[in-house]
């Protein structure tokens, strides 16, 4: 077991919520806004004092901290300013734990997969929405990238796919998968529910601070589940690619 919760809690924003996540998952937090999302992933990053227990890969979340913890996980919260007139190059190099032929390689694998090559010079000052996104997308991926961080086991994105295409999020969505299957463990938060029921291996579903759901995608994103939740009527389909939700 790479991360478990039990009682893990934060007065006024999130109930005491018990999880269990394996290596190698791809799991998806969903709900309406306001849900608690946002808090839930920033305990889980070791970024917000929660009562409670949180053990990462055998090890107290609050013991695991500074240099050693940016070793473990990387976060790529919602919003994020450019933290400084720096060029592009410059940004992902203060991510990478190691500066040997074999980053080298890594950071052209990424780059290329994000669409990245021809913005290395440009000042992160400059970039786009869609093309600010997928840098720090990359930097958080080569910080956590089990190639050159022998260390890394989890990587949580909030909202990773804002701003992005569809075939930017369909790029996103291989890097991820890639990562899981070299054993990483991603937790990310996304809006777009049938996304989910493609993608994710679990899901948890989330409403007023609480988790109120969790379990695999296609027993926990169902419209009886999902009505009183967003408050609209769902239908649900099924398809030669698995099951579809639509509001009628």
């Amino acid at each position: 077991m790479l991360l478990q919760c039990k009682g893990a809690s934060v007065a006024g924003r999130l109930a005491p919520v018990n999880l269990n996540v394996n290596q190698g998952q791809l799991v998806h937090l969903v709900g309406p806004n306001g849900a608690g999302k946002s808090t839930l992933l920033n305990v889980l990053s070791g970024l917000l004092p929660a009562q409670g227990m949180i053990k990462l890969a055998g090890r107290p979340l609050s013991e695991i901290r500074g240099a050693e913890l940016a070793q473990w996980r990387a976060w790529l919260p919602q919003q994020q300013l450019p933290p400084a007139s720096m060029p592009v190059w410059h940004y992902l190099r203060l991510h990478l734990s190691s500066i040997a032929t074999q980053a080298d390689a890594v950071l052209k694998d990424v780059l290329a997969q994000l669409s990245l090559q021809e913005k290395l010079t440009c000042m992160l000052t400059q970039l786009s929405g869609g093309e600010w996104q997928r840098v720090r997308l990359a930097a958080v991926v080569l910080q956590m990238h089990p190639a050159i961080n022998p260390r890394a086991k989890l990587l949580i994105l909030d909202e990773p796919m804002t701003a992005l295409d569809v075939a930017q999020q369909r790029a996103v969505d291989k890097l991820l998968v890639d990562l899981c299957s070299a054993g990483l463990t991603v937790i990310a938060s996304s809006h777009d529910l049938n996304h989910s029921l493609r993608h994710a291996n679990a899901v948890w579903l989330m409403h007023e601070g609480r988790v109120v759901r969790q379990g695999e995608a296609s027993s926990v994103l169902t419209a009886a589940h999902l009505a009183p939740i967003y408050l609209t009527v769902f239908e649900q389909i099924e398809t030669a690619q698995g099951p579809l939700l639509f509001i009628p």
